[in-house]
C-alpha cells in the first residue's frame, strides 16, 4: 500500500475545526487506498507577539478527526519577520517524524510555507512531491520572498495540483511546467449535501416558513463581498418585506460587518451569525432560497458546490475558479464590488422557480472522484520512482 506523508497546516486542528474542510474531506477517502498520515506544521510564536487575525492557541495533541490520522508539530516563528523562514523552519521540525513514517511520496496542500517545507523533506527522502494549490496561496502573496519561494515550489515539485483551470494558469505563468500540472476541482460529500425539506429545515433553524432567505456561509473577510452584501441586502430590503440574509460564519472582519449592518439600519434582517458545525451546513442550505458568494478573488469555493449539491441556486462573482463550476443553469454570475449588480442578481434568482433536483444532479461532485484522481497521480509518480531506482 502506498504510503503518503501529508505535510500542512491546512487541516482541521482544535484551535480551526473548521480548517481545511476540503483537504480532510479527500483524504478520508484516500486513506482506504493508501496509508496516509498528516504531519501539521504549527506556527508557535512568543505569547506576547501572536497575530490578531486567527487562533494561535497551543493545538491539542489529542485532537484529530475521524479517519486520518494526524500529529502536530510546532516551529518557532515571529509575525512577518520568520516568514522567509517558516518553510525552512516548518522542515527542520518535520523531517525527522516523516522519516521515521518512511513515504514513498510527499503531498503538501498551500504552497508556502507548506509545499516549501515538502519540497526540502522530499529531496531528503529521495521521494517525489507533490504540490496543491488552493488558491489563496497564488492569489494573495504576502511580500516578495514569500513569492520567490512559491515559484520555487511550483518549479521544484515533481507535480503540481490546482483547485481550478484559473489557478493552474497562473501557476504556469509563475513557473510550473504545464506537463505536470493539472486540475482537479474540489468535490463534496454527497451524503450529507444532497436536496432537503426546506420547511423542515427552516423549522430546526427557527427562519420564517414565509421568509425569503439569502445565505451567505464563510469566512467573515471583507474580500467576501460582505459589505456589498450587506448594501445589496439593504437595497432589496425596501421592495422585498420579507427578505432576511443569514451570514454565518467567523474571521477577522466580524466587526467590520457589523459594523455595516448598524450604518445601515439593517440588523432586523440581515444576521451575522457564529459559525455553525459542519452538519449543520447542509441544513442552512436547505433552509435558503439561495447561497450567495460575492468574492473579490476564489480557488475553487466549496460552498458553491455543497449549495449546487442540495439543490440550491447560487449568486455568485466571476472571479477565480468559479465560472468553472457555475453557470446561469446554476444561479447567477455577477462582477464583484458591484452592490447594485448583485441586488439585480439576487432578485431575478429569488423571482425564478428552480428545478432542485436538476440543480442538484448537474451540480454533484463527490470526494471520492478527487480522491481517485489524486491517486492517480501518485501511483504514477511512484512507478516512476521505482523504476529509476531499478535502473541504478
Amino acid at each position: 500500500m502506498l504510503k503518503i506523508a501529508v505535510v500542512t497546516r491546512y487541516f482541521p486542528s482544535s484551535a480551526e475545526p473548521w480548517q481545511g474542510r476540503s483537504l480532510y474531506q479527500t483524504l478520508r477517502v484516500l486513506v482506504r487506498k493508501a496509508d496516509v498520515r498528516v504531519f501539521y506544521s504549527n506556527a508557535s510564536y512568543p505569547s506576547l507577539l501572536k497575530p490578531r487575525s486567527r487562533s494561535y492557541d497551543k493545538l491539542d495533541a489529542s485532537f484529530s478527526p475521524p479517519d486520518v490520522k494526524v500529529n502536530y508539530y510546532d516551529y518557532p516563528a515571529l509575525p512577518v519577520l520568520s516568514r522567509p523562514l517558516n518553510g525552512w523552519s516548518a522542515a527542520r521540525a518535520l523531517l525527522p517524524a516523516v522519516r521515521e513514517f518512511s513515504p514513498d511520496l510527499v503531498f503538501s496542500c498551500f504552497l508556502y510555507p507548506d509545499g516549501y517545507a515538502a519540497l526540502k523533506i522530499g529531496k531528503a527522502l529521495a521521494v517525489p512531491v507533490v504540490a496543491m494549490s488552493i488558491g489563496s496561496d497564488i492569489n494573495r502573496i504576502d511580500d516578495p520572498i514569500s513569492a520567490m519561494h512559491t515559484r520555487s515550489v511550483l518549479r521544484g515539485a515533481d507535480f503540481v495540483v490546482t483547485v481550478s483551470g484559473d489557478l493552474r494558469s497562473k501557476a504556469i505563468t509563475m513557473g510550473a511546467s504545464p506537463q505536470k500540472t493539472r486540475a482537479i476541482v474540489n468535490g463534496c460529500d454527497l451524503s450529507v449535501f444532497h436536496v432537503r425539506d426546506r420547511l423542515e429545515a427552516r423549522q430546526k433553524l427557527g427562519i420564517d416558513p414565509v421568509a425569503e432567505a439569502v445565505v451567505y456561509l464563510g469566512r467573515m473577510d471583507v474580500k467576501k463581498g460582505l459589505r456589498e452584501l450587506v448594501e445589496a441586502a439593504t437595497l432589496l430590503r425596501a421592495e422585498r418585506p420579507n427578505l432576511h440574509t443569514y451570514m454565518i460564519g467567523e474571521g477577522p472582519d466580524r466587526p467590520v460587518i457589523e459594523s455595516a449592518i448598524q450604518a445601515h439600519n439593517a440588523a432586523n434582517h440581515i444576521h451575522a451569525l457564529p459559525g455553525c458545525a459542519f452538519d449543520d451546513v447542509a441544513v442552512w442550505m436547505a433552509a435558503a432560497d439561495l447561497v450567495t458568494l460575492p468574492s473579490y478573488m476564489e480557488g475553487c469555493p466549496n460552498v458553491i458546490l455543497e449549495a449546487l449539491a442540495s439543490g440550491r441556486p447560487v449568486v455568485a462573482t466571476r472571479v477565480g475558479g468559479i465560472p468553472e463550476i457555475m453557470n446561469d443553469e446554476y444561479g447567477q454570475l455577477v462582477p464583484p464590488g458591484s452592490p447594485a449588480k448583485l441586488a439585480q442578481a439576487l432578485a431575478s434568482v429569488l423571482d425564478r422557480s428552480w428545478d432542485e433536483d436538476a440543480i442538484s444532479a448537474l451540480g454533484s461532485r463527490s470526494w471520492e472522484v478527487v480522491a481517485a484522481e489524486l491517486l492517480e497521480i501518485f501511483k504514477s509518480l511512484d512507478s516512476k520512482r521505482l523504476a529509476g531506482s531499478h535502473t541504478r
